[in-house]
Parts: structure tokens; C-alpha cells; sequence
């Protein structure tokens, strides 16, 4: 092309009869095909020095500071695309929850009207840990603190309406906070990545909770229920036969086998044994032992997706009312569908097979219905109602174990409306009303209201 120009050029100062008369224009054209052979031959100087890294003095000076431009651009990014890559699969989530209720004197321990505030913060941080060929590990840890102990109800089956309220042995005037989890995961997958079906194991400092007898509905006291019968199976939590440390938590191991190879019908089997009683918190035998075993599988009912959760419990080491240590035994259900795209129904139900215990079945029921047909999507109302039955054997001794005659069963209703500010901030007024407290039909119904505020990242 560069041929092609010149000529052009030159026969243009051939044919042109204003130009070919004048020597100059003439020259003028051979110095400018003289720049352009020039120019040339330095672009193409650059291009043979750009091509590869080395720097050297015979090439171009343009071309030296471009390389040392790079040189600097990396030694920049590579801590880090390091720090990246290091940080790459850790998740951190936390929380701050702060909770206000008041009870009239008629439903309160004291006799009095009580108000009281708490508050309570979670901190988590799950990150990749270890690998063994197609098996990948997970640590999970989990931090708590808080301060409050809530309002103190006359004596109930429901454990507490307050289920968010944590505070240390230290007591009020101390925040410390716990290492309330510290597991490690092991994921191995059965015939090969992408196969659907895995093999997971757990092991360390747990809540059962987190992996049994869950509910899509019921069981996160920060966002839905706080009443403690409907965030988790009275019969293991209110009732105590779970076993676990005064804050809820234990060691122990599980092991899980998941099936995923249909989408949409996703099933799975669990066995967990967990340090019980004094082995829940380090501080006696580990001799005896809390043990769960589950099987769960994914439900669609007009394209929409429920759960439903099968399992049965033994604790050798499970205290009863009458302060005798026994070996209790259960089975239960938990139950979430869908029933609507903005509609979600759960139910729970718990049956005592042994044990001296205050009440040996419960049933939970309720729905969470989504702010959608009022404009606010994001907003959820909540409605839940409970039952827990008196046993035989504490209507028999509940006037020598409690000063009174238990009958029938107590019954629980909560309602809660939570709406959200914004993304980092919910509002969640509630109202509980429980009949029949502790299976005691003289006794007046304990009203509790309240409103829940949560901060979240």
C-alpha cells in the first residue's frame, strides 16, 4: 500500500499541470513518502519489542515505559487477585435483634405488670476448609451476645414467649458473648461431582435445630415466631428433651445423606448423637446421649414447593418433672407448603412414646402470608396456633409436684405483622395470648404484647 501511495503522489505531480511546474512541490512529495517509510519502519520496531516482555536498549524508549507501565500494573494486582482468591467462598452474615414486651400482673411470675427489653446479636462466618479428592469441607462459626432475660411468665408449658432473649451466666450487668457453634463439614459426593447424591458429615459444637425438624414458616425467632412452641417441636425444646446447654447448643455429629438428582424432588436421610445433659456443655460425662434420626423430601403441590420432615428421638439422659433421669422417647413431624405463590402453611405435631413429662403431644399450626396483595411484597403476616397436651402422669402428681390440678392442654395463639423499612431493617409487632397455662384451667389467660425491631447483613 505504501508503494501504491507513493506512486500516486508522484503521478499526481506528473499529471497535475498547476504542480509538475513547480520543482519544489516535487520534493516536497519524495520528503513526505520519506516521513511515511519512516514512520514505517518504527511502527513496526514497536510492534517486534511490544510482542514480548523483555526489555532491552536498542527498542524503542515508548516502548520501555509502556513494559515498566505493566510491570507496575502487576506487582499492584497480584496481592490482590491473592486476597481475593483467599477470601473466595467466605460468608459472613450477622444480626442485631432488639425486642420489647409487656404482661399484665395476672399472667406474670411476679403478680405485677412487667415490661421488659432485651436484645441479642449473632455473627457468623462460613468458609471453605480442606479438601479430600471430590470432598470439600466447611467451617462454620457462630458468635452470640446479648443482655435480657425477658418477661417472667406464671408457670407455662410455653418455655418462653420470647425466644430471642440470651443473656451469660454472668448476668445482666455483663454482655459477654459465646462461641454458641463451631462445626466442620465434610461434603462427599456419591459416584462423582454432578451425580446428585452426597454423603455429609458434621462434627463439633451444634444446634440440632439448624438440621433438624425444620420448618420454612416456623423457626427463625428473629423473623417469625416468637413463642418458643412454634420456632422448634415443644416436645424437644420447651419440653427439654433435646438436651442441649442452658443456651441451646451441644457437641456432637451428624451424618446426612441427600439425594438431588431430580430437581424439585430433592429427599434425604439424617442421624445425629449429641453430648446430653451435664456432656451438653463440657462440664460433666459425655456417658448417654441425644439421638435423632430423619428423613425429609421435597413436596410440589401446583408447581410450588413444600417440605415435609419425619423423625424420631431418644435421650438417655433426659430430665423429668419429677427430677428423676430417664430415657425419654418421641417421634414428630414438620410440615411447610406453599399453597399460594404469596401463602405458606405449616404445621408441626410431636408425640412422647416414654418419659415423666409435663405434657406428651403438641400441635402447632399456622400460615405466613406475604405482603403481595397489599402492595408490600416484602412485608409478611404471620398466624399461629398451639396445643400441648397434659400427660397422664403429671395430671396424676401435678397437685404434689405443683400445688395444682393440671388438666387438659394448654393452648397458644400468636399473631405478628413484619414490615420492612428498608433492606437492612425490620419491624415486627406481635400479640400472644395463652390459655389454660401450664394445663391450669382456673388460671387467667397470659396476654403478652410486643414489637421486634432487626438489624441484618
Amino acid at each position: 500500500m505504501r508503494r501504491t501511495l507513493i506512486a500516486a503522489l508522484l503521478a499526481a505531480g506528473f499529471v497535475a499541470p498547476a504542480l509538475a511546474a513547480d520543482d519544489a512541490v516535487l520534493a516536497e512529495l519524495k520528503r513526505l513518502a520519506a516521513r511515511i517509510e519512516a514512520l514505517e519502519q518504527h511502527n513496526k520496531a514497536l510492534e517486534k519489542a511490544l510482542a514480548s516482555e523483555r526489555l532491552s536498549e536498542k527498542e524503542p524508549e515508548v516502548a520501555t515505559r509502556l513494559k515498566a507501565v505493566e510491570s507496575q500494573l502487576d506487582a499492584i494486582k497480584g496481592p490482590a487477585t491473592k486476597l481475593t482468591e483467599a477470601l473466595d467462598g467466605i460468608e459472613v452474615e450477622g444480626s442485631l435483634i432488639a425486642v420489647a414486651q409487656k404482661v399484665g400482673a395476672r399472667g406474670t411470675a411476679s403478680g405485677v405488670d412487667e415490661s421488659r427489653t432485651n436484645y441479642r446479636g449473632d455473627l457468623t462466618v462460613s468458609m471453605p476448609f480442606g479438601s479430600m479428592g471430590d470432598a470439600e469441607g466447611k467451617l462454620f462459626t457462630h458468635v452470640r451476645f446479648g443482655q435480657g432475660n425477658g418477661v417472667g411468665l406464671r408457670p407455662t408449658y410455653t418455655s418462653t414467649p420470647n425466644t430471642t432473649a440470651f443473656e451469660t451466666g454472668a448476668g445482666a450487668d455483663d454482655s459477654f458473648a459465646i462461641l454458641a457453634q463451631a462445626w466442620y463439614q465434610l461434603a462427599m459426593p456419591l459416584g462423582g461431582k454432578g451425580s446428585g447424591q452426597r454423603l455429609d458429615l458434621t462434627v463439633g459444637k451444634i444446634d440440632p435445630f439448624v438440621f433438624f425438624d425444620q420448618n420454612a414458616a416456623a423457626d427463625d425467632e428473629s423473623a417469625k415466631f416468637m413463642n418458643n412452641a412454634f420456632v422448634h417441636n415443644p416436645l424437644l425444646d420447651s419440653g427439654g428433651d433435646i438436651g442441649a446447654d442452658a443456651y441451646g447448643f451441644q457437641p456432637g455429629a451428624i451424618l446426612q445423606y441427600v439425594n438431588a438428582t431430580e430437581k424439585g424432588n430433592e429427599w434425604g436421610l439424617s442421624l445425629g448423637a449429641f453430648a446430653a445433659d451435664s456432656g451438653a456443655n463440657f462440664s460433666g460425662s459425655n456417658r448417654g446421649a441425644f439421638v435423632i434420626a430423619q428423613a425429609e423430601m421435597n413436596t410440589r403441590l401446583n408447581m410450588l414447593p413444600g417440605t415435609v420432615r419425619a423423625y424420631t428421638w431418644s435421650n438417655s439422659r433426659a430430665q423429668n418433672y419429677d427430677a428423676v433421669e430417664r430415657r425419654n422417647r418421641g417421634w414428630g413431624l414438620s410440615a411447610d407448603q406453599k399453597v399460594l405463590e404469596d401463602l405458606t402453611l405449616f404445621g408441626r405435631y410431636g408425640r412422647h412414646t416414654s418419659g415423666y413429662v409435663l405434657f406428651d403431644r403438641a400441635l402447632t399450626l399456622g400460615a405466613e402470608l406475604e405482603g403481595t396483595p397489599w402492595g408490600r411484597s416484602a412485608d409478611s403476616l404471620g398466624l399461629a396456633l398451639g396445643s400441648l397436651r397434659t400427660s397422664s402422669s403429671y395430671r396424676n402428681d401435678s397437685l404434689a409436684v405443683a400445688g395444682y390440678q393440671a388438666s387438659g392442654s394448654e393452648k397458644q395463639t400468636e399473631l405478628y405483622y413484619r414490615f420492612k423499612l428498608n433492606d437492612g431493617i425490620e419491624l415486627s409487632p406481635h400479640f400472644q395470648w395463652i390459655r389454660n397455662p401450664g394445663g391450669d384451667t382456673a388460671a387467667s389467660a397470659v396476654k403478652v404484647l410486643g414489637v421486634r425491631a432487626k438489624l441484618g447483613f
